[in-house]
């Protein structure tokens, strides 16, 4: 029989199938294969001996959290209570991508901006929507619900940033303490011990803290530059092929600082290229 594992506790994993669940032992081949099963794993068991026998090939796998085949990434951005942080944002983006899960940024927070904030804030969330990035306003619940179906999403960002309070909206039966759980790099309070995906609006969330490890380890600079999108865009149009963007001549990228490309964006690129 086939199914997802939607929990791990110690050596038990929680199967589910259609209509039902099933605790399962994992296979002593795994240990000698050394293949551990993951949470959001598809695989094989058997349904009388509760074992699993085989875990399908995994198309995403993160190690902190220690979750598979996750689909998506909701990014809780605040923009402001805690300040918003262009530089976090574009990290998170970055990464996410070059674990070929997609990003989706929810903005948190908009009714503590001031007057003469608001423009600002409108102009950096059109311009995400502008280089492809499916952006939300967390009063958006109805179309946040929809993008839930049929996928297994996991939350990061900033801590404080609103999770915990999105999630209730969108699922009142959690009940859980706002101000508590911190999602941003695993710090923070969470009292969560495992990792579990929770049934959610005809989807799966993923109840963890979010990365926990956020870092550029096993990324190459080229792919740091080829993770920001809007650059892919432009650089054909660059003198050099491999053109990284920094101190080469007749570059594309550079040219469109300030027009097409958000300098803020360009100056966490260069960062990240020193990280």
């Amino acid at each position: 029989m086939q199914g997802k594992i939607i929990k791990n506790i110690s050596n038990d994993y929680v199967v589910k199938t259609e209509d039902k669940l099933f605790t399962c032992k994992a296979r002593g081949k795994f240990r000698k294969e050394k293949t551990i099963p993951l949470v959001g794993d598809t695989c094989t068991f058997d349904e009388q001996k509760k074992y699993i026998i085989e875990i399908l090939p995994r198309k995403t796998e993160l190690v902190r959290p220690p979750v598979a085949n996750i689909d998506q990434a909701f990014i809780i951005t605040s923009v402001k209570e805690p300040e918003f942080s262009s530089n976090l944002l574009d990290k998170l983006l970055c990464i996410i991508e070059y674990n070929n899960i997609t990003p989706i940024i929810c903005f948190t927070k908009l009714d503590l901006l001031k007057e003469e904030e608001k423009e600002t804030i409108e102009n950096i969330i059109k311009y995400y929507k502008k280089i492809g990035y499916k952006t939300f306003k967390n009063t958006e619940i109805e179309k946040i619900k929809e993008s839930f179906k049929d996928k297994i999403t996991v939350f990061t960002g900033q801590s404080g940033a609103g999770k915990s309070t999105l999630l209730n909206k969108l699922n009142p039966e959690l009940k859980l303490k706002t101000n508590e759980i911190s999602l941003a790099l695993g710090r923070g309070k969470h009292t969560t011990r495992h990792v579990e995906l929770i049934e959610m609006c005809d989807g799966l969330v993923a109840d963890t803290p979010g990365f926990s490890s956020l870092s550029f380890i096993g990324m190459t600079d080229a792919d740091i530059r080829d993770n920001f999108n809007e650059f892919n865009e432009y650089r054909e149009n660059c003198e050099y092929k491999d053109c990284m963007h920094l101190s080469e001549e007749d570059c594309e990228i550079k040219r469109q600082l300030g027009k097409e490309i958000l300098q803020s964006r360009y100056e966490n690129y260069l960062k990240f290229l020193k990280r």
